[in-house]
Formats: C-alpha cells, sequence, structure tokens
C-alpha cells in the first residue's frame, strides 16, 4: 500500500486513454452484470412456494403437440392430487400480427391453482359466466388502456374461428394482479380465456389440451404423483412427461433457446476483447516508462518490487472500471425490470455475483499485466537508460 501512489501517478500518467480504457472496462461489465441477471432470472423461473405445489404434464415428444382431454379425469384420481387444470396455446396478436401476446385457453379452475393471482370476486363471477369472457393482466391493461367491459379483438397466429378467418372476440371482464411480482410476474403480461368458448369455436382443435396442471397435496410425494401420472398413458400414442414447475419452465425455455449458452458465449466475446484492448493499454504503458523503471530499479527497487508495481497498476484498472460496471448495473436492473412491465423480473446483482464479477477483475488484470510486468521485472538498466 506504500506505494499506492505510486501506481495510481502511473496509471492515469495518459489520462485519456485511462479513461477510455476504463469506459470500455466499465461497459463490459455492466454488460456481465445485465446478462447475469437474465441467466438468474431464467434459471429461477418457476421457483417459488406455490410453484413447488404444481406439476406441470405434457407431450413426450414436444411440448408444440396436444394431448387429449379425456386425461383430466384419471389424472385427478391419481393419489395426492389436489386438483387438476389445462390449458392450450392461443397465439394472440392485438392490433398487429406482430404484436403477440400470451394467450392461454384455460379450463375454469386454471387460475385456482396458482394462489399468488388476485381477481376480485366480482370479476371472478363475471368471468365464470361470460363464455366469451377474458382476465387481462395488469400490466397488459395498463399498456394498452383496456378497462372492465372493454371489446377485444384478437388475431390467433395458431387457430382460425368456424368462418376461416383468425379474428376473435372477447370481452374484457376482469384484471388479474399479482400478489407477488417475483413470482407471478408473467400474469402481467397474459390473456386468459375459456378453453370450452376457444375448442368450440375452432374446428383444429377437437378436444386437445396443450398442457396440464397439477396440484400436490404433499410437495415431498411430487415424483411420486408425476411418475403415476405418466404411467396413464405410458405406451400410448400420446405419451406424457410430468415435471416439476420449474423444470417444465426451464424445459420450455431450452426449447426456444439456451440462455446459458447465449449469455457465455457473449461475454466469452466480450471480455476476450477486454482483455485484447486493456493489455494493449498496459503494454504502451509500460514501454513509454521504460526509462522511469530503470531509474526505479537505479534507486533501489528490487525487480520483484517493480513486478509487482506493474501488476498492481493492471489490476487496480480493471477493479475501478468492473466496480463502476457492475455499481451501474445495480442501479439499472430495477429500471429494467420495472420498465419491462413484469416481463422481466430480473434480480439485483448479488452478493455471488459481485465475488465472481470481483475474482474475474482480478483475473483479467494479472492476465494481462502479467507480460509487461515480466518485461519491466527484467528490464536492464544501462539499456533503458541508453534508451536501447
Amino acid at each position: 500500500m506504500k506505494y499506492l501512489h505510486l501506481i495510481w501517478a502511473a496509471l492515469f500518467r495518459r489520462k485519456t486513454r485511462t479513461i477510455l480504457t476504463l469506459i470500455s472496462i466499465l461497459t463490459a461489465f455492466l454488460l456481465f452484470g445485465m446478462l447475469d441477471a437474465v441467466r438468474t432470472s431464467f434459471d429461477q423461473a418457476g421457483k417459488s412456494a406455490n410453484g413447488a405445489e404444481r406439476l406441470q404434464t405434457g407431450s413426450k415428444l414436444s411440448f408444440i403437440q396436444t394431448l387429449p382431454q379425456s386425461l383430466e379425469l384419471p389424472i385427478s384420481h391419481v393419489p395426492g392430487v389436489k386438483a387438476v387444470s389445462y390449458a392450450n396455446w392461443f397465439g394472440g396478436a392485438y392490433q398487429d400480427p406482430h404484436n403477440q401476446i400470451f394467450s392461454f385457453a384455460v379450463s375454469p379452475n386454471y387460475i385456482d391453482q396458482f394462489p399468488e393471482i388476485e381477481v376480485s370476486a366480482d370479476q371472478r363471477k363475471a368471468y365464470d359466466n361470460t363464455r366469451t369472457g377474458v382476465l387481462v393482466g395488469e400490466q397488459l391493461a395498463q399498456k394498452y388502456h383496456w378497462k372492465i367491459g372493454d371489446k377485444l379483438p384478437l388475431q390467433s397466429t395458431i387457430f382460425p374461428t368456424h368462418d376461416g378467418t383468425k379474428n376473435w372476440q372477447f370481452d374484457i371482464v376482469g384484471i388479474m394482479h399479482p400478489k407477488d411480482a417475483s413470482a407471478g410476474g408473467m400474469f402481467n403480461q397474459l390473456i386468459l380465456l375459456h378453453w370450452k368458448y376457444f375448442d368450440d369455436s375452432t374446428p383444429y382443435n377437437q378436444g386437445a389440451v396443450g398442457w396440464y396442471v397439477t396440484r400436490v397435496t404433499d410437495v415431498n410425494q411430487a415424483d411420486r404423483v408425476a411418475k403415476a401420472i405418466d404411467a396413464i398413458s405410458a405406451n400410448s400414442d400420446h405419451e406424457t412427461r410430468t415435471q416439476t414447475e420449474q423444470a417444465a419452465t426451464a424445459n420450455w425455455i431450452k426449447q426456444l433457446a439456451d440462455i446459458g449458452l447465449i449469455v457465455g458465449s457473449i461475454m466469452g466475446a466480450v471480455f476476450f476483447t477486454l482483455m485484447l484492448l486493456s493489455g494493449n493499454t498496459m503494454m504502451m504503458a509500460v514501454r513509454e516508462r521504460t526509462s522511469e523503471l530503470a531509474v526505479l530499479k537505479t534507486i533501489g527497487f528490487s525487480s520483484q518490487s517493480v513486478l509487482c508495481m506493474v501488476l498492481a497498476e493492471s489490476v487496480l484498472m480493471l477493479l475501478i472500471g468492473g466496480v463502476l460496471g457492475l455499481a451501474l448495473a445495480t442501479v439499472l436492473l430495477p429500471l429494467v425490470g420495472g420498465a419491462s412491465g413484469g416481463a422481466l423480473n430480473l434480480p439485483p446483482v448479488n452478493a455471488n455475483s459481485w465475488l465472481l464479477g470481483i475474482g474475474l477483475m482480478i483475473l483479467i488484470g494479472l492476465l494481462v499485466g502479467a507480460l509487461p510486468a515480466m518485461r519491466a521485472m527484467r528490464l536492464n538498466i544501462v539499456d533503458a537508460l541508453a534508451g536501447r
């Protein structure tokens, strides 16, 4: 620490170059903090106390394959099952086919499987009694200025009606409010419509459902219940795979994209570029100070001291930029989550992310500083002072 003033002076010897390098480091670790939060958010999808009580049953072949609605009764008779509901993709789009909104055709008791979602008693009664009624997420209602009593025209990107068009008309009868945004935030961006009305109105469904949601009486028996459910349709043309809500959500996401691989690839490219940039900065800084380093050795600094000072300069540069980047990510993540209207429940930069980030800062700092530090340590005093 007694040489900190020398290290600081050397680091900011060329202020413009150092500041530009620090901005690059800040940007890299800002991306690290944001992307790590995205990865964590997808990893935590489905993790909740209520979610632990729910199982999802879908086709063993693919999540786009449908199952017969007749499975509801035998699933409900499996010991340990408290309630069974089912749902279908609807593929709704509002105003423009490209403006797609998550919309499910669901059984009457589907919303009961999610106690983390609130719907007022009168709105729930109106939904139950209105064939064309829909429940919409709170954030969706705010975004499009929908209110109860409005007619809601939707286009289905998948299912046409009996008249051959894909234009559907619904009545907004209720608003869904998540009790906990971290657990029920998805419902902010969701529309629920009646499965019976959907099934009667399209010739392309014919009693099929996309997946079943089963609530178990004891979470410790979930594995046994899942195996018993899958045994019902074993060796049939509609074999099932029953998973916990977390596992099912992760499986859906992986069929769409491998988030971990994408995030890892992006960060690998970013940090590789950062190493080249910061390494070049350190090489130039040490080359410019050749005579100054020779003077330090002349007045008694050992080769090991010079080595450590250059390495410390490199690590300090990474720590300053990296800590500022992670701090900025900590500030921006709640803002991004709020701006998404609940679609992205991004967790804050936690202690593990900070420890990993600081570890990367130190490691990269040592790597990019190693070559110029070795050069400074092996510097010949006479040659350096002679300009050779």
